[in-house]
């Protein structure tokens, strides 16, 4: 039995979320944040996923590190988004 691991499904969720704002946002005629918060929100599942198969402990940790970042940068667009309506 396959444990579950509760990062991937989280940021896979989270992606799913955000590709669904995505769509909205595109229909309002909002194309330049919302591609960059597609990229980066998406991004941090893949990091994760990726990191999953690392070779080592230090490739582990480094693709880690991107999914933090790219979260970090997410957050950004997402409050950009809000505070300029």
């Amino acid at each position: 039995m396959k444990k579950e691991n509760v990062i991937q499904e989280k940021s896979f969720q989270f992606a799913l979320k955000v590709i669904g704002l995505y769509k909205i946002l595109t229909a309002q005629k909002e194309f330049i944040i919302s591609k960059q918060l597609l990229r980066s929100a998406t991004s941090i599942g893949a990091n994760v996923q990726e990191s999953t198969a690392a070779y080592s402990r230090k490739g582990f940790i480094h693709k880690l590190s991107i999914s933090s970042k790219e979260a970090r940068e997410t957050k950004y667009w997402l409050m950009l988004l809000d505070e300029s309506d």
